[in-house]
């Protein structure tokens, strides 16, 4: 692995840990999060998309591809949700991560045909073994036990009383500690291992959907978050209180869906222009590379700008429509 392929892909793992943290801080919100995330990816690499072989391959081979793998990963999505709102981040961000790579070496071997090395079986082995640790570990904090101080006292107390009344009863006898409790498996690790099955269910689907139909990575992308968005805004029941109580301020339909739709529009815009910029930058650096000079049309630009606005339109107007046909009252009541 060249230096560059390195850093790129610690580049991607600290992103992608800062989305899982993001994501942890927000598991409640659930589909809005999820909607608007996908929204944001699409309308971001839209326009990188003529820059990296554009489909590459046949457009069926694309469509059954990308919708397989949106089903896949809206499963994962909504179960890394659940995962975060029951566990902690630390155990279900460690166990989804190190069950799925786990898995997909094991699919792929089985499925694909691939050949796994002596030395990452190992790593294998060693990554369950640090799951199954993690899952192990009681962290709810132990009762202290009694101090001698404590038995002291009560000793005292008795004796005076002796002194006092003749006698006393014997104070009945003190736990040396608090009964300890079964270790059991943290809450969080179950979800975390289905995650982690969920990451390794799309890895395969995706690994095959790219070879087989030679689909470029970053078309494939794009098609799998605009299915993604369609499932989402489906199931979508968004700021339904925000929205009741706007209606009972007074707000009409009219200004509700405007919202609605100025907000998509206003994220495709800003998704728009960072692709063009990433776009711009790959681009640069990868014609430096060549000695090439650069050269970029502008109609791709523009067209690439205008298709993200279009996506960013359609797939706000429906969230719109409903959110302006929303009854206030029934709004305030969810």
């Amino acid at each position: 692995m060249s230096g560059t392929a390195l850093l790129l892909v610690l580049a991607a793992a600290v992103c992608h840990a800062s989305w899982n943290v993001v994501a942890h801080g927000v598991s409640r919100i659930g589909t809005p999060f999820l909607w608007w995330g996908a929204v944001a990816s699409a309308v971001l690499w839209l326009p990188v998309v003529p820059f990296t072989g554009g489909l590459g391959g046949s457009v069926g081979g694309l469509a059954l591809g990308a919708g397989v793998s949106a089903v896949l990963h809206v499963v994962y999505m909504v179960v890394l949700q659940r995962g975060y709102a029951a566990g902690s981040l630390s155990t279900v961000y460690a166990t989804a991560r190190g069950t799925g790579p786990a898995v997909s070496a094991v699919l792929a071997v089985l499925l694909l045909g691939e050949r796994l090395s002596a030395l990452a079986a190992v790593g294998i082995a060693v990554v369950v073994a640090g799951v199954v640790a993690t899952g192990l570990i009681d962290r709810r904090p132990r009762q202290a036990p009694a101090t001698d101080d404590g038995a002291a006292a009560i000793a005292d107390g008795a004796a005076a009383a002796a002194s006092i009344g003749g006698s006393a009863e014997a104070p009945a006898p003190v736990a040396d500690a608090a009964p300890r409790r079964r270790r059991r498996l943290d809450p969080g690790i179950a979800w975390g291992l289905l995650t982690g099955l969920a990451i390794a269910s799309y890895t395969i689907w995706d690994a095959h959907a790219l070879r087989t139909w030679e689909l470029s990575p970053v078309s494939f992308m794009v098609g799998v978050t605009a299915v993604e968005v369609v499932f989402y805004t489906a199931t979508l029941g968004r700021r339904r209180r925000e929205i009741g109580l706007r209606r009972t301020l007074g707000a009409t339909k009219a200004h509700v869906r405007d919202q609605f739709l100025a907000e998509a529009l206003l994220l495709s815009l800003l998704g728009g222009v960072g692709g063009i910029v990433l776009g711009l930058a790959v681009t640069a650096v990868f014609a430096a590379s060549r000695g090439w000079p650069l050269a970029v049309p502008p109609a791709v630009l523009g067209a690439g700008l205008g298709a993200t606005l279009v996506i960013g339109a359609v797939a706000g107007l429906w969230p719109a429509v409903r959110a302006a046909r929303t009854p206030a009252t029934e709004a305030l009541q969810s």
